[in-house]
């Protein structure tokens, strides 16, 4: 049997039973884990609106970057994420990628499927929307080589971009308990009707304010997408 291609999604996937699975597993799993093997602390919650939907963009240090961001904003996200990532040889990470309704994007030649997916969950569901601009897992401290689709998408979508900041991540949680410390810092909302360039400048400002990151956005990055 062929397998499915993620980049299309529909809405009827992100109905009830899945919206209710994702929150039981943030709060049984995400949340439980997040406390005992990394001591998860949230800042910034302040800054969003209850019950709003935005587009959740964070600096990329792990493959447990989309629980955290989840778990700060307390809500339903749907995250864009590699393709290759849906037929990963790790069957748990396949398993979670697509029973939590992420969608897969080809990252050198991104698919009309994928925007069509974009679309259908924001005009027709209750989910935001999650993605790394990053691209890929990096943890150098350097803002650099940004991917800038994601400003595309806010404007397109009509969504607010909400900066993230995931600090402290040193390497995966061993045997022991309380050893890592995790704080997960949520920025101020920027809109998506400002010009491209100041969005830009001004998600890249607020990523590293929050992380401490070194800010090498190249004036190129900065002009318009």
């Amino acid at each position: 049997m062929a397998e499915r291609n993620y980049n299309r999604r529909y809405a009827k996937e992100y109905g009830w039973w899945r919206t209710i699975f994702y929150r039981v597993f943030l709060v049984i799993v995400v949340w439980v884990v997040s406390k005992l093997q990394y001591n998860i602390k949230v800042e910034g919650k302040k800054n969003l609106v209850k019950g709003k939907k935005y587009l959740y963009t964070a600096n990329h240090t792990s493959y447990l970057d989309p629980p955290f961001v989840s778990l700060a904003a307390f809500t339903t996200v749907a995250y864009m994420a590699k393709q290759e990532l849906f037929t990963d040889k790790n069957k748990l990470l396949r398993f979670v990628v697509k029973i939590l309704g992420a969608f897969a994007v080809n990252r050198e030649k991104p698919e009309v499927a994928t925007f069509k997916t974009v679309f259908d969950i924001v005009k027709n569901t209750n989910w935001s929307l999650g993605i790394f601009p990053e691209g890929q897992i990096r943890r150098t401290g350097v803002l650099e080589n940004i991917q800038k689709g994601f400003i595309t998408i806010a404007k397109k979508v009509k969504l607010e971009i909400v900066p993230m900041g995931i600090c402290g991540f040193d390497g995966y949680a061993g045997k022991k308990l309380f050893q890592k410390h995790i704080t997960v810092k949520i920025g101020v909302p920027i809109s998506y009707e400002l010009p491209e360039d100041e969005i830009m400048q001004e998600w890249a400002n607020q990523i590293c304010e929050l992380t401490g990151y070194e800010n090498k956005i190249s004036v190129d990055e900065m002009t318009a997408v």
